[in-house]
């Protein structure tokens, strides 16, 4: 009977200092050589993950929140955001002095030279400032923006329908079309592979995990996980920096 288990990067494969506990990588290593599939899936572009698939010997993730999804390194499933909408929605954002990262599949630009909110929420992601470029988003494939707003500031969900906003930062939300989700991207892949659901398993921690941790058949929460986030998961292991990997995996019989 074959079986998957989904992987989100930040906070769950990796530490706060983006790095890879050496007990994450055994467990992995033997996951797959017990025959369990594995995959990850994150709110990060592909460019920003061919390292750490290459390091953990995986062909197949779910990108962008679920937006572009790849399988033994072919493309099955994409969801892009409309040039028209992201126009309507820079227009709004820029009258509100919030800037707007764009991101393709193999790069990222900024609707302006600097801003430190960029800068700062970047750098959690060991990533710099975007370099600025005019009208990205009509040029080429958008399947997810980076809105740069806080907590406080942020009204955007009442006035534009066609997105989903995911805050991952206090200055910082994804923005994705309307409906899409690391869960959606799941399903899209499973059904290539012929697994059901109720052998599917994911590893999260943050708000965009929440629907692929309610979606699988088992959903494992981190130590380090947000509140809301374990309580919709079905099993809690240990802090990424705590073998939170080969906990959970023990935990749940895959090792």
């Amino acid at each position: 009977m074959s079986k998957i288990v989904f992987f989100d990067i930040d906070g769950t494969l990796l530490d706060d200092h983006k790095e890879l506990p050496k007990s994450t990588r055994e467990a992995i290593t033997a996951l797959q050589k017990s025959g369990v599939n594995t995959a990850l899936a994150t709110g990060r572009a592909p460019f920003m993950v061919e390292p750490l698939l290459k390091e953990l010997n995986m062909k197949s993730y779910v990108s962008f929140n679920g937006q572009f999804v790849m399988f033994n390194g072919n493309v099955i499933y994409e969801n892009p955001l409309h040039p028209e909408n992201l126009s309507k929605l820079e227009k709004e954002a820029s009258k509100n002095g919030h800037p707007i990262v764009y991101m393709n599949r193999s790069t990222l630009k900024a609707n302006v030279d600097y801003d430190q909110r960029i800068e700062e929420s970047l750098g959690t992601l060991h990533l710099g400032h975007p370099q600025f470029h005019t009208d990205f988003y009509w040029q080429t494939t958008i399947y997810q923006a980076l809105l740069f707003v806080n907590q406080a500031e942020e009204g955007y969900t009442a006035h534009f329908n066609e997105f989903d906003f995911i805050r991952w930062h206090e200055n910082a939300v994804d923005v994705i079309p309307k409906g899409g989700s690391k869960a959606k991207g799941i399903q899209k892949l499973i059904e290539k592979l012929g697994i059901e659901m109720e052998n599917v398993y994911a590893f999260g921690d943050s708000l965009n995990d929440i629907e692929m941790l309610q979606t699988v058949g088992t959903g494992v929460a981190m130590g380090n996980a947000l509140e809301n986030v374990k309580d919709v998961a079905d099993v809690v292991t240990t802090s990424v920096d705590q073998d939170g990997i080969a906990n959970g995996l023990k935990k749940i019989g895959l090792l």
